[in-house]
């Protein structure tokens, strides 16, 4: 910074707008106003300021005012001040970007890397609040004990102390670990200690970070299709090679891909989104595709806590001996997505540096919520909260069936889930799913089109909650996506 020769020069009083109806402090009005003309260089480099008393008798406010815009212009390099003297303009460096707070042509354009580029062209829907139907994957935020996890979130709260409000416990607060580990093994059938748990901020955090871990760029992805595309869209940002693991009514259609894939992505125990179950020659032969290929596994234990029909069937991790699946889970479903935890079950292998890993990426979840979430499944509210919601959803999944039968038939036809809280509603022919989805926006009923869930093939349908939804709002619902797919079908 240089100060340059002082030179006299008319101060622009007129300039300067003092208004007293806005919140803005009149300091900081004068100091914002100041520092533009600067910048814009209406107060030349080198020229003198009038000093604050005779600015202050001039726009008639206290000379205290003055000053306070003063020190601050001064503190932060555009005046140079003595100690009686005026204040003098700083020659500052000519910013060519400075239009007045306008982007310039040249940033609207500033190109991205290719993984942002990437980024950005991926999938988006999370549904919008103050819809009463039919987001996918959204359990009943009505139903949950929300006055139970206030007490223990308050609680933790007071009685944290240091434990709870700093960045320790990368992996995840040994408790809600021990908690999620007694769980898995009792309800899931997943063999695991602790010490293999890696708590994230939710399962979509967990793929991030394993794509990372596990993928270079051209390494190729064995990915359900349809499938989740979420995770898809992960490896694909991470580089991947995605070939499609082709699913339909019969299952997954295990033929060994053309290419070796280096990982492979799989919803057993519910397939999103077509809700049904991998038998046991189907998970045998994963294996032993996997170990042909040295690949691993990702298990995304979607939403399989709620089954319909018998028991939730055990995780594939509890048939693995090789090491190679990554189990990961997400309370998303089970209490409410806002929560933002899920968990990984790691292999051996993996658990040594994978504090160096978390404490770079910076994805790890807050300990208060986890002590609270520990309590909550210690304290056996988990346990109840499931049981109860799956006589819930039981009953409204029987509901929305015989509804979509008697108002809907004529449009599409339900798929025979087996397990979640969505369903695939295949549409029938010159009735585009994208567009009744636009459609039923319009009318504020959340869908999302099954084409979506498709990359290399297609499909047409909707993927439909029905959990969240009371016996009104079912009703409700059903009759405004008619009403959008018979929109649609009339300007087809």
């Amino acid at each position: 910074m240089q100060i340059s020769r002082r030179k006299r020069q008319g101060f622009p009083m007129d300039a300067l707008i003092i208004d007293r109806a806005i919140d803005e402090p009149i300091h900081r009005q004068l100091y914002r106003q100041i520092g533009a003309m600067i910048r814009e260089r209406r107060l030349a480099p080198g020229s003198e300021l009038p000093s604050s008393r005779a600015l202050a008798e001039d726009l008639g406010l206290a000379r205290n005012t003055i000053v306070a815009a003063y020190d601050q212009l001064a503190t932060e390099g555009y005046l140079a001040s003595r100690q009686g003297a005026r204040p003098v303009v700083i020659d500052l460096p000519v910013n060519s970007t400075d239009q007045g707070g306008k982007p310039t042509a040249m940033a609207v354009h500033r190109p991205l890397s290719r993984r942002g580029e990437s980024l950005m062209r991926q999938p988006f829907h999370h549904g919008a609040p103050g819809r009463f139907a039919f987001h996918p994957g959204m359990p009943d935020p009505q139903n949950f004990p929300f006055g139970v996890w206030g007490r223990l979130l308050a609680r933790r709260a007071t009685f944290g102390a240091d434990m709870l409000f700093g960045t320790y416990h990368v992996t995840g607060l040994p408790a809600l670990k021990e908690a999620i580990a007694g769980y898995l093994i009792s309800a899931r059938g997943v063999r695991c200690s602790p010490e293999q748990i890696v708590v994230t901020t939710g399962a979509q955090a967990a793929f991030d970070l394993l794509a990372r871990l596990l993928l270079d760029p051209g390494d190729t992805v064995w990915l359900e299709e349809p499938g989740y595309y979420a995770a898809k869209a992960t490896f694909t940002v991470a580089g991947a090679n995605i070939v499609p693991l082709v699913v339909d009514r019969d299952g997954w259609q295990m033929n060994q891909p053309e290419v070796s894939p280096r990982l492979i992505y799989v919803t057993p125990a519910c397939q999103h989104p077509l809700g049904i179950t991998m038998r046991m020659d189907q998970r045998l032969r994963l294996f032993e595709i996997a170990e042909r290929n040295n690949s691993w596994i990702i298990e995304d234990d979607f939403d399989g806590e709620y089954r319909f029909q018998g028991r939730p069937v055990p995780a594939i991790q509890s048939m693995d001996y090789a090491d190679r699946v990554i189990y990961v889970g997400t309370f998303a479903k089970l209490l409410f997505p806002a929560l933002r935890l899920g968990f990984m079950v790691l292999p051996a292998a993996l658990c040594e540096g994978i504090p160096h890993a978390l404490s770079t990426t910076g994805q790890f979840a807050p300990l208060l919520l986890q002590a609270a979430l520990a309590d909550f499944i210690d304290e056996g509210h988990m346990t109840r909260h499931l049981k109860r919601m799956r006589r819930i959803y039981a009953e409204r999944r029987k509901l929305f069936y015989e509804l979509c039968q008697t108002e809907l038939a004529d449009h599409m036809t339900l798929s025979a889930a087996e397990a979640g809280i969505q369903v695939v509603a295949w549409l029938h022919e010159s009735c585009d799913d994208r567009a009744v989805v636009q459609c039923a926006d319009k009318l504020g009923v959340n869908a999302s089109p099954l084409s979506k869930y498709y990359w290399s093939s297609s499909g047409n349908g909707l993927v439909l909650g029905y959990a969240a939804c009371n016996k009104a709002d079912s009703e409700a619902g059903i009759r405004r996506l008619r009403q959008a797919i018979e929109q649609v079908r009339t300007l087809s």
